[in-house]
């Protein structure tokens, strides 16, 4: 054997003129975290999906265990044993989680479906691994953390010994991103390999033993997590040195009110919340996800009904958390996805061409094809477009969900920019973000909330992200009630 679990060689992907990767190589080592980084685009998840047979190369090489696979097909990976898990989850939600796992692979018993047995291995497979899933809840009320342990349950209970974890953090709380990594860390003591699929510095940096950076569909750099610094990869990633903007204090306090909400509910969600926001400011809203951040950001822009309370304040721009929901049209061009909600000011070919070819330019959207289905780009230049469009409004209100879920280093840093060049101009921009280094830099103040409530109001520019952690665990309502 090579020492090499997985051997791709000269892997070349072309879809059309556009390069997905070209000539790559990648080695996995038995039990061991490899982290596969690189900007949105770079090319990542176009390889995970060659290993794991859900698309086929036009050139180059797989080999597993030294045995050359010469037409891998998902149901030859999962022989193989290798397990993908998607970073958008592939679970029927009106069924329980056995039978999502059992799910075209069902133990009978006598001719009889045996859910009962399968149910017991998970909880052996859980306990083993520490994985705390209620076999028999229905996968529709699991929060999006408990969803991420089924689906990497389901790769275990098929036999996986080698893991494809695919931008797994991408909708997961900073709690849930470490419970991940200790998940992740018991697999590989176990004897098992991941491959973790990420744009996250702190990710590679935390959990991965080596690391292989992609950029434009190359690699351009293999190592060590140990012998490389932070830096080293971010400039590897992204061809130049990052450097994430602060916010700096106005020059003078800002005074206009451009949002007021007064006494606001919404069933549980929310239960009677008031706050402003005022022109030239921003206010960042934390809280662990499920904590009324979501219904708060709709209320206001006039998408959900709400019970109780008023909301005064101008037509927002949204930049939604939930950019496939209610952000974009899958099926729709860039180009016809870049004027949405503008159409009666952007229209006729020629001009909305141009807006759509500017909006790729400056936001390097990739491919750099306005004409072509949305549902292609990868999920970071899918985000790239709604917020480009959304800031593109000139909006003196503007609801940011989320902003840079999902997006790599790059992005990360041109959109934090234009956020607080919006600031500068003037606008007023409510944040609702799970990072907490996202609020603390961004944020003028910060207001937690735990269980539909405002339970802190803190100073960004003095915060810790201690304080702000223990806010959002409760701590203070608890401290307000006893």
């Amino acid at each position: 054997m090579t020492g090499n679990l997985v051997d791709l060689r000269g892997i070349t992907k072309m879809y059309g003129e556009v390069v997905a990767n070209r000539d790559v190589a990648l080695r996995l080592r038995p039990g061991e975290v490899h982290a596969l980084v690189g900007e949105n685009g770079a090319g990542k998840s176009t390889l995970s999906k060659i290993l794991y047979g859900l698309v086929h190369p036009d050139a180059g090489e797989i080999r597993v265990r030294d045995r050359r696979i010469p037409r891998m097909t998902v149901a030859r990976a999962i022989e193989l044993g290798i397990g993908m898990v998607h970073q958008h989850f592939m679970l029927v939600p009106a069924l329980s989680v056995v039978e999502n796992i059992v799910l075209g692979r069902e133990p009978t018993q006598m001719g009889m479906l045996d859910l009962g047995r399968a149910a017991k291995e998970l909880q052996d497979l859980g306990t083993k691994f520490g994985i705390d899933v209620d076999p028999w809840r229905n996968v529709e009320y699991l929060s999006v953390g408990e969803a991420q342990r089924v689906e990497i349950l389901k790769v275990l209970w098929r036999g996986a010994e080698i893991l494809v974890l695919d931008e797994p953090t991408a909708v997961l709380t900073p709690p849930e991103a470490r419970e991940l990594y200790r998940i992740v860390r018991a697999l590989v003591s176990d004897g098992k390999t991941c491959l973790l699929i990420t744009h996250k510095l702190d990710e590679v940096m935390a959990a991965g033993d080596r690391v292989t950076v992609m950029r434009r569909g190359q690699v351009v750099l293999e190592a060590d997590t140990k012998r490389a610094s932070s830096d080293e990869i971010a400039r590897a990633m992204v061809g130049r040195t990052v450097e994430l903007p602060q916010r700096t204090p106005p020059e003078k306090p800002p005074t206009e009110v451009v949002l007021d909400v007064r006494e606001l509910s919404a069933g549980r969600a929310l239960r009677g919340v008031s706050l402003q926001v005022r022109a030239g400011e921003i206010v960042g809203i934390a809280g662990v996800e499920g904590n009324g951040q979501t219904e708060l950001v709709l209320a206001i822009a006039d998408l959900v009904h709400h019970d109780g309370g008023t909301i005064v304040g101008p037509p927002a721009a949204h930049i939604p958390e939930d950019r496939h929901g209610r952000g974009l049209v899958l099926e729709f061009t860039v180009a016809e996805n870049s004027i949405l909600g503008r159409q009666h000011e952007i229209w006729g070919w020629e001009r909305v061409g141009k807006h759509a070819q500017d909006i790729v330019s400056k936001w390097d959207v990739r491919p750099a094809d306005p004409e072509v289905p949305t549902r292609t780009l990868s999920g970071g230049n899918q985000q790239k477009l709604v917020v480009a469009r959304e800031l593109g409004r000139g909006a003196k209100l503007i609801l940011a969900a989320q902003p840079t879920r999902g997006v790599d280093l790059g992005a990360i840093e041109l959109i934090h920019r234009k956020l607080l060049e919006a600031r500068a101009g003037g606008a007023a921009i409510l944040l609702v973000s799970a990072e907490i280094s996202e609020l603390r830099a961004l944020a003028d103040r910060i207001l937690v909330f735990y269980r539909g409530q405002v339970v802190a109001s803190l100073d960004g520019t003095v915060a810790t992200e201690d304080e702000i952690g223990l806010a959002m665990t409760g701590a203070r309502a608890k401290e307000a009630a006893s």
